[in-house]
């Protein structure tokens, strides 16, 4: 099994960390010298616990256990969340677009209005329909 070298925290694949993650929960290893271990510096500043959120496991107990399918289940739930957030922000910018167009007709319809009184009222004739009139 080939050791993984000294580097940087970021350049871990999600193998990588996997298996780091597993060694801390197995070997009853320090989180801090595991840290120290793989990637050469002496303060780990949560970011194993941080890893083990992202990569799905159960982190509330004493001794987190690996949640069944975590790489799937921390990549679908991601990408669930972004679909709603965008979602839901297509379906406020439609329905801002509907309000606008709303009140403008309402602004049609009054200026329409107005016109048509000022209509009858200057040429003194009949414009709106009667309704009970008969044809």
């Amino acid at each position: 099994m080939k050791e993984i070298t000294p580097k940087s925290s970021r350049y871990f694949t999600p193998e990588e960390r996997h298996k780091i993650i597993q060694e801390a929960l197995t070997s009853g290893i320090t989180k801090q010298a595991i840290w120290e271990k793989y990637v050469g510096e002496k303060a780990e500043r949560g970011r194993i616990l941080r890893w083990m959120r992202a990569l799905g496991y159960e982190t509330n107990t004493r001794m987190p256990n690996i949640v069944k399918n975590y790489s799937s289940m921390a990549k679908k739930h991601k990408t669930e969340s972004n679909e709603e957030n965008f979602e839901n922000l297509q379906l406020k910018k439609r329905v801002a677009e509907l309000e606008k167009q709303l009140k403008e007709a309402e602004l049609k319809a009054i200026a329409f209005s107005t016109m048509v009184d000022i209509a009858e009222k200057e040429f003194k004739i009949p414009i709106r329909k009667k309704y009970n009139t008969k044809p």
